[in-house]
């Protein structure tokens, strides 16, 4: 039986899990995807060696980086942005070789691309991770412009409080790469200035649990249009499959 899985932590519910092994089910695929919640990225040697019928996994928080300097290789698209989500696993004469891609960029363009206007040419995506360094590689490939918002202070880097009106009115497309009001903790959201959202504005969400979170919901209730990221977590498991039987 073929193996595959997703690395991070916490990892809770995962999509990810019961969309693959609903996949192997209906298709009648001997395959299986587990979840492997490791409290470090060094366990992962551990998972590899334990799990010879692993042939590959995602990468999800808080490892989308730091797994880089354990991998072989890199995909080009995966190595322009600094992050990883997606790991193809090789055996080569009896050895593992790692290579890493990220489907978070190409998933990520094909869910927003729609919904953009010719207004929008300025994004605020908030939070530094990975899945933030994917969204803007993919905004950058898109002609929209993005601006990286942090709860932390530095160079090239707009804290929440420098969010003025002007700035609003600018960025017209807010991206919410955080994990701020996921479920179980759906009372909360991003500190943006949501007075200053418009009808002009489109806010994205990556999470999916809630499928309308406090973020999305304050938007709406300024006229926005707003999405959630399940569009994009399946466009990004369908190129993890992809990736994995190529």
């Amino acid at each position: 039986m073929k193996l595959y899985g997703l690395i991070g932590y916490p990892l809770g519910h995962s999509f990810s899990r019961n969309f693959f092994n609903e996949k192997f089910a209906s298709e009648k695929i001997n395959a299986q995807y587990v979840n492997f919640e490791i409290p470090n990225i060094k366990y992962l040697t551990k998972v590899l060696n334990e799990q010879t019928e692993l042939k590959g996994f995602n990468v999800t928080i808080p490892y989308k980086q730091q797994i880089i300097p354990m991998l072989n290789e890199l995909d080009p698209v995966a190595e322009a942005i600094g992050a990883v989500n997606v790991v193809k696993v090789m055996r080569r004469k009896g050895r593992v070789w790692l290579k890493g891609f990220n489907t978070d960029a190409p998933a990520f363009k094909g869910s927003i691309s729609p919904l953009l206007e010719k207004y929008h040419e300025r994004a605020l995506v908030l939070g530094s991770g990975g899945a933030s360094k994917a969204v803007a590689y993919a905004l950058n490939e898109l002609g929209v412009g993005s601006q990286i918002v942090s709860r932390t202070e530095r160079s090239g880097v707009l804290t929440y409080n420098d969010l003025t009106s002007e700035i609003m009115a600018a960025h017209t497309v807010v991206v919410n790469c955080t994990p701020v009001g996921m479920y179980p903790r759906t009372d909360e959201c991003p500190p943006i200035p949501y007075g200053q959202v418009t009808s002009h504005h489109l806010l994205y969400d990556l999470l999916y649990n809630p499928d309308t979170t406090l973020f999305m919901h304050k938007g709406a209730a300024q006229g926005a249009m707003v999405k959630n990221g399940i569009e994009m977590l399946l466009l990004q498991a369908f190129e993890s499959w992809r990736i994995w039987e190529s």
